[in-house]
């Protein structure tokens, strides 16, 4: 009988002509990138719905000598004023994160009810007919004036017309464009077409193993944004023992924290809420120091940049 190792052996051999990983990668071969700044991970947290919610959370994190690098808005910009936009902006400069607001327009917002369906559900936030993406363009450019320079895309039409606009230079060359696990990605092959489409970070499906997100960092250069742990909805799983695995199989990498205190995308944090999730951080960057001390976080302040090697 022939070894599992050489099975398939003919389409491994074309992947690998692809640039591709030929398998899953096992988890003990450790990532050799980093930031440009030579770390290997970032603090994120998700699902930051209000401007007021933001500024606790930054404020605190800071008192409490944690580093949050990057606030991630969930409920989408055009649910939020000008003002409200201006606010998270202004947080970003003063806290040194970087702040990433959702692109509004998206399925579950739009007036036809197949993604209310089970069926319809395996769509996805994506968005549906032109019409949808003229308004997500501009929600982009409304975000844009308020000072915001991060955008979470759903949808990768929606991504591609971003990139291109920005290569064109009738966007800012510096907006961040983040593709959500929403997108439902979770191979090598998605990972490194969303790359070529422009994405700056790509956010794998929450329930992925390691060998599964060493596969994806080998086969593109892009930040990965890993749950660390998760909603109830989203399926309520914490991975934190897995954090410090995250980071040395798939640097560089933000560490999506916080999310098991929501019920849900969609909500804003209660003070609660915002409590557990600043403990779930202590806890993450506890973990990270005494299981692999060798591992840099990013700098408060510091401002976000490519990644190297």
């Amino acid at each position: 009988m022939n070894a599992p190792n050489v099975l398939f052996a003919q389409t491994r051999a074309q992947l690998d002509r692809l640039g591709l990983p030929d398998r899953d990668t096992t988890p003990a071969e450790e990532s050799a990138r980093t930031f440009e700044d030579g770390c290997h991970f970032r603090i994120e947290v998700p699902t930051v719905n209000s401007a007021q919610a933001a500024e606790t959370l930054l404020a605190e994190s800071r008192r409490r000598g944690l580093t949050v690098n990057r606030v991630t808005e969930t409920r989408g910009m055009y649910r939020h004023t000008v003002g409200e936009l201006r606010a998270y902006a202004q947080l970003g400069e003063e806290y040194g994160a970087q702040i990433l607001m959702s692109v509004g327009p998206r399925a579950p917002y739009d007036i036809g009810a197949g993604v209310q369906t089970p069926e319809g559900a395996r769509i996805g936030y994506r968005l549906r007919g032109q019409e949808q993406v003229v308004r997500a363009v501009e929600d982009v450019k409304r975000g844009i004036e308020a000072g915001i320079r991060g955008f979470v895309v759903y949808d990768e039409g929606l991504l591609w017309v971003l990139h291109r606009l920005r290569t064109a230079g009738e966007l800012p060359a510096g907006i961040h464009l983040k593709v959500s696990a929403h997108c439902g990605h979770g191979n090598p092959s998605s990972a490194q077409m969303l790359e070529m489409l422009g994405a700056n970070s790509f956010n794998p499906v929450r329930d992925l193993p390691l060998p599964m997100l060493a596969a994806i960092r080998a086969a593109v250069s892009i930040p990965l944004d890993c749950h660390v742990d998760n909603p109830r909805l989203s399926g309520g799983f914490v991975r934190t023992y897995e954090a410090p695995e995250f980071v040395r199989a798939a640097a560089p990498v933000h560490l999506k924290t916080g999310n098991s205190a929501l019920e849900g995308h969609g909500v804003t944090p209660t003070p609660c809420q915002l409590e557990d999730i600043l403990r779930q951080i202590e806890i993450v960057t506890e973990f990270l120091d005494r299981h692999l001390p060798t591992a840099r976080q990013t700098p408060a302040g510091r401002r976000h940049a490519p990644v190297a090697g």
